[in-house]
Formats: C-alpha cells, sequence, structure tokens
C-alpha cells in the first residue's frame, strides 16, 4: 500500500465547475441521474452515476475498445465496496435491484462528489473516518484505475471489495443462465476468461492475493433502459474479493485491465493522468492566452471535455489516424458529427494538429465525393449515405486552414476538395447533384434521408427533407467561395468555382419566404416547399458568406430566438407546428418520432449564438445565451454537454450524456464570442 501523493503541480489547478456535497449525494434520485464519464483516447470508457449504481447497460468499469476505435465490450461492471471501522460495517456501494430494492445504500455515505479533471472523486464520510475514491483510465490501453485513499480516521478501515464482471458487446445485456466462466487467481489478482475465443481481463493489485468466487448475482436494475423502453435488467458475476486494512495517509488501487502488464502504481498512474490533463489545459491557454485568462470554470471544464472525443483510428496500411466518436454512450465514429465538431474540438483547443489529423484520416475514405456517414461497430460496408458530411468537411477545411494557413497541407487535400466539388456537380449517389437550373443542390430518393435530421420509424424517414435543402445549399455556397479562394492560394484555376459559386448564391433567394419572413427549410421537394419553421436556416447567418440580406438575416435570427430557443439548445421545429412534440421520451418508435420533430438540440446553439453575434454585433448579449451551460455541465452528464433535451420547459436533457458536437459548437461559439468583445473593448478603449 503506496502513499498518497495528493499534492497539486504548481501551474494553474483543475476547474470546480463540478462540485456536490450531500444535497446531491445523499438524495438518490439526483445522485442516480449523474453520470460521469471518463475514457482511453481508444474508444473504451468507463462509466455511472454519483450514487454508484447501475442505470444503463452501459454502465460499467471498464468497456474496452477490443477493435479500436470500436469493438466496445463490457468486461467489468462495478466494484461494490464496504469497509469495517471501529466494529461497524458501513457500504460504500449503491444496487437497486428489479424489484425495486435497494440494497445497499451506499450512497447515503457519500459526504462530497467532484471533479478533478476529468476524474471522478468520491469522499465517503465513515463515523470520524475519510475515505476518497477515483476512477480513471490508462490513454491508449484498455485499462481502467480505481483508488481507494484513507484521508482521516482515529484508526484504520478495513476495506472489502467485490469484483463484478460480465463479457458482452455494449449495447446487450447479460442474463446468466448456466454460463459458468473461468476465474484464475494469478500472482497479483485474478484473470477472467469469460468463453472460450474471448480476450481474457484482469483485475490486478500491487499486492495482496483476492479471494476468488463465482457467484452470479441476478437482475440488476435499469432505470435508464427502462425510461427508453428497453429491456432493463440483467445479471453479473461475482469473479473474487479484495481486502485491505488502510491506515490515515494508506491507499489501494486496483486495476482493470486487458494488459497483465499494467502499470499497477496508482500513484504514478494517477500523476500521469494529472499531468495530461493539465498539460491540455497549459496549451489551450497558450493557443488563447487573452482567452483563457478569462475563461470561467464551466469553459475550461469543457475544454478538458473536448479531450474525451478525440481517438485513434488505425488506417490502412498500419498508420495511425485520429477520428471523433461523435457521443456516449452509444455512438461511434461518424463523419458529419466529426466535422462539425472538429474545430472546436480541436481548433478551439489550440490542437491544430489534431484537426489535420482527423482531416487527413477522412480523406482517406472519400468515395464518389462522399464521407462515410459512420463506420459500423460489427465491421460491415462503410455507410455513405449522408449529403452533409462532405459539405461539413469543406467548412472544416477552411476553418483549419484560417487559423494555420497551412498551405502544404491544402496542397495535400486538394484532390479531395475538387472531388467533392466535381461528384456534386455531376451527381452521385441518391441523385445528389447541382441543378443546372440555379446552382443549388438538389438530393434523395424515397425511403432515404440524407441530412442530419434522419431519423426513421418502422423503416421511414421521420423528415425525408427530398429536394432542396437550406442548410445543405448554404453549405454548398460556401464550400464553393472557400474553393475559389484555395485554388487562388495555390495558384490554380480558380474562375470554374467562382462561376458555380455567383450561381448558386444568386439561387439562394429562392430559399426566402417573404410571407413568413424567414427562409422555406427545403425548396422543391415532391410536395412543393417545405415552410415549416425549423433551425436549419440558421447557417444561412452563421457561416462566412453573406447569402440574405440584412434584414433578412435578422427576421431569422429573431424569429429562431423566439420561437426555437431552449435552455440548453435549439427546438428542431417550431412548437406551433402540428407535428412538433414537446417530449423526446417512450420506447424508441416514440423518442425516434420526435428526435427531429421538436426535440432540442444542444450543437445549434453554436450557429445560433454566432448568428446573433454577426446581426446584432453585441457580444454580451450573445454570450448570455450559452450561461445556461453552466449548470447543465452539472445536471446530467457531468462536466460535458448532453446530446438533446426536450423541447418544453423544464428542458429535461435527454439522450447521450456526452456529445462530440454540442460542447464542440458551445466552445467554439464562446471563444468568438470573447474575442468579439475583446475587440470590442479595444475599439472603446
Amino acid at each position: 500500500m503506496s502513499k498518497p501523493r495528493l499534492e497539486r503541480s504548481g501551474r494553474a489547478g483543475f476547474p470546480g465547475a463540478v462540485d456536490f456535497g450531500r444535497e446531491i449525494c445523499g438524495d438518490s434520485n439526483g445522485a442516480e441521474t449523474r453520470e460521469w464519464l471518463v475514457t482511453n483516447g481508444i474508444g473504451g470508457f468507463a462509466s455511472g452515476t454519483v450514487a454508484g449504481l447501475l442505470t444503463r447497460r452501459y454502465h460499467g468499469l471498464l468497456v474496452a475498445a477490443l477493435k479500436p476505435p470500436l469493438g466496445r465490450t463490457l468486461m467489468v461492471a462495478k466494484f461494490d465496496e464496504a469497509v469495517e471501522y471501529d466494529g461497524q460495517v458501513y457500504p460504500l456501494s449503491t444496487n437497486r435491484w428489479q424489484d425495486g430494492t435497494i440494497n445497499p445504500h451506499g450512497y447515503r455515505n457519500i459526504e462530497r462528489f467532484r471533479l478533478e479533471g476529468s476524474t471522478p472523486v468520491w469522499t465517503f464520510a465513515v463515523a470520524d473516518a475519510l475515505l476518497e475514491k477515483r476512477i480513471w483510465m490508462a490513454t491508449g490501453a484498455n485499462t481502467t484505475y480505481v483508488r481507494y485513499d484513507a484521508i482521516r480516521g482515529s484508526r484504520p478501515v478495513h476495506m472489502v471489495v467485490k469484483a463484478l464482471v460480465n463479457y458482452r458487446d455494449y449495447h446487450a445485456s447479460t442474463h446468466a443462465g448456466d454460463w459458468r466462466m473461468s476465474i484464475q487467481q494469478i500472482a497479483q489478482g485474478l484473470r477472467v476468461d469469460a468463453l472460450a475465443g474471448a480476450v481474457p481481463f484482469y483485475i490486478l493489485r500491487a499486492s495482496g492475493r483476492p479471494d476468488p468466487q463465482h457467484d452470479w448475482y441476478f437482475n440488476f436494475d435499469l432505470a435508464r433502459e427502462r425510461d427508453r423502453g428497453l429491456e432493463d435488467h440483467e445479471d453479473h458475476l461475482c469473479a473474487g474479493t479484495f481486502t485491505a486494512h488502510l491506515a490515515p495517509g494508506e491507499s489501494l488501487t486496483l486495476v482493470a485491465t486487458t494488459d497483465p502488464s499494467s502499470n499497477l502504481d496508482g500513484r504514478e498512474a494517477l500523476e500521469t493522468q494529472r499531468e495530461g490533463e493539465l498539460s491540455f489545459l497549459d496549451e489551450w491557454a497558450r493557443a488563447f492566452p487573452e482567452e483563457s485568462r478569462e475563461a470561467p470554470d464551466w469553459i475550461r471544464q469543457l475544454v478538458l471535455a473536448s479531450r474525451q472525443f478525440i481517438v485513434r483510428r488505425p488506417l490502412p496500411g498500419g498508420r495511425e489516424g485520429k477520428s471523433v466518436i461523435a457521443g456516449y454512450h452509444w455512438f461511434g465514429d461518424w463523419g458529419r458529427d466529426t466535422m462539425v465538431a472538429l474545430p472546436g474540438l480541436a481548433l478551439s483547443t489550440g490542437h491544430p494538429e489534431l484537426a489535420r489529423d482527423i482531416l487527413r484520416t477522412f480523406a482517406e475514405y472519400l468515395d464518389h465525393g462522399m464521407l462515410p456517414n459512420r463506420f459500423p461497430d460489427s465491421g460491415e460496408a462503410l455507410e455513405y449515405n449522408t449529403v452533409d458530411s462532405a459539405l461539413w468537411f469543406f467548412e472544416a477545411v477552411r476553418q483549419y486552414i484560417e487559423a494555420t494557413g497551412d498551405d502544404r497541407f491544402l496542397q495535400e487535400l486538394f484532390p479531395a476538395l475538387e472531388e467533392i466539388v466535381g461528384a456534386y456537380e455531376h451527381g452521385t449517389r441518391y441523385n445528389i447533384h447541382a441543378d443546372p437550373a440555379d446552382g443549388l443542390i438538389y438530393a434523395g430518393e424515397p425511403g432515404v434521408a440524407l441530412t442530419w435530421m434522419d431519423a426513421r420509424v418502422d423503416g421511414r424517414p421521420v423528415t425525408p427533407r427530398i429536394g432542396k435543402p437550406v442548410e445543405v445549399n448554404a453549405l454548398w455556397c460556401n464550400a464553393l467561395v472557400a474553393m475559389t479562394a484555395f485554388a487562388r492560394r495555390l495558384n490554380r484555376p480558380s474562375a470554374k468555382y467562382e462561376t458555380m459559386g455567383g450561381r448558386a448564391s444568386a439561387g439562394f433567394q429562392r430559399f426566402w419566404n417573404p410571407t413568413a419572413d424567414f427562409c422555406f427549410d427545403v425548396i422543391d421537394g415532391p410536395e412543393g416547399n417545405d415552410r415549416a419553421l425549423r433551425p436549419n436556416q440558421l447557417l444561412a447567418v452563421s457561416l462566412p458568406l453573406n447569402l440574405l440580406t440584412a434584414e433578412q438575416q435578422r427576421s431569422i435570427v429573431e424569429v429562431c430566438a423566439r420561437r426555437l430557443l431552449a435552455s440548453c439548445g435549439l427546438r428542431s421545429l417550431d412548437p406551433g407546428n402540428p407535428e412538433y412534440r414537446g417530449r423526446y421520451s417512450g420506447g424508441p418508435r416514440e423518442r425516434d418520432a420526435a428526435y427531429h420533430q421538436g426535440t432540442a438540440w444542444g450543437w445549434l446553439l453554436g450557429p445560433f449564438v454566432h448568428a446573433h453575434l454577426r446581426v446584432f454585433e453585441d457580444p454580451t448579449r450573445a454570450v448570455s445565451f450559452l450561461e445556461p451551460l453552466a449548470s447543465h455541465l452539472r445536471a446530467y452528464g457531468l462536466g460535458t454537454l448532453a446530446e438533446i433535451s426536450d423541447g418544453d420547459p423544464p428542458f429535461a436533457p435527454r439522450g447521450c450524456i456526452a456529445q462530440a458536437w454540442s460542447a464542440s459548437e458551445a466552445l467554439r461559439a464562446w471563444i468568438a464570442v470573447t474575442r468579439a468583445r475583446q475587440h470590442h473593448h479595444a475599439q472603446s478603449s
């Protein structure tokens, strides 16, 4: 058992954006609805609740990425801990069973919960003793550390830790039946071979031998899965028990891993984790010295959260690329989400090299001018079924070049950019093509949904949006202007792109609906023009190119503010529309039907704030739309931002607890508004 080294680095410490006392920790509902997340940079993660009980099939101490960044497999579900102190037993863990019974009630002993960087820290109070627990993952490895530090007490505490394991795809659930795993005691812990051909995994400690067991615990209740209309209980196997006596100042570290040679020194592993996160914050501060000095704790926490989405993705030939996990817990890396999130995750955190690596990775998979919509979990063929991913790629390249001036990389990507423009001009999959009459992009066929509003119910798109979608054409017009500038930078012919851009930009006025004073959502569709008020038109204002008059832009921002703005996002449909659904709840059919029919999306705050800043030139007012996010970081996915929320008050967070484009767009918008405020102050002084 090692002495803890808890002193901080000499640099600025971690933000204090997430810190709770018993008002949250001691309330079972408050503690179980707040979820923590740690990641390993290759797609694996650990996640759970402040209370310590499992509420999702995705909760676990070791969800390993066996085919990085995918192949995610639950191996270690949780540790159930208790301490004996002064002759009395105190549970630290909490479980709820299928019949609704909670036993034990360890959450009642949580004095405090906080995030230390991205590391969750629990402080347990048992009589006069304090015990701290931390969970983190090793970067680049399927290895989770759980460390217990005896902080205070008049005598030692005796710890008993039961290791509950599993082996299944992270989307599945387990009902044990007669399943027998092989549990083998080894020099520093346990080896688990779940079934023939399975990857073995280990639960290790630096010293001491555990007591191996093979006891199934049945019917853990999964409340959040029940909320989602999915199977709501499962079984986990107790593979063994670890014990330790901890005097004040001593610690115990347990390591759940697929690598038996993992470093078992908890102090050293924790220092490595802290140094990595503090360095990331320092690099951001160097890249944005003025902005970082003004940054509140919740923005600094978002900078750290952005790191959790960046993952390694192997490329053909054994090369290493980079990608972005769209959201935790259940998304992999998606083309559209990656390109929308890339500027905020990489450029707004001071890491242009990450942006370059991600762009290079996705350029490898360009096919017929299209980027893959997603990389499937189980190795099926790539899916090329999105009209806008390649156009978001253009916008990400534009922002990268604007930030870096990296003409060498632009030269490298230029053939890919040419391929995209050519494919969209002449036609590619799903009837995606430029209409020669107005230069705008038409896309779609019956039965498919190619835009970001792509939910399906019973195999049919909820919002097919066949025709010329407004945001797709805003992206297309901006891409053509960017392509003209790129060609000139590289001394290449640009006249063709300039002509195409001029024609498409002129044609964009066709989106204006003078009766409503905002844009049609889709024009030239099978049933004519779509008059529904949706937030997609904000991109016609937030992107660099002026496609509309100043009066039109102002009208769009004002109507979206009045009718679509929610606390932590924008509604996907006007509440006055008869198709509007203000609650994202129920089973898969009900949720998919509401997904883009009123549900509020966090990522849309980015375009909204940029558009508002452009129209009103008031950074103080613009930043006020981001301020509710400070509370949001403490309410659902801790230290990060959710995918969506209900369209109706109180705008309850829903979907993924951590979504890449929600976090990235908030961070990008905050940087833009802060710079505008600084510029305004400089001009005034």
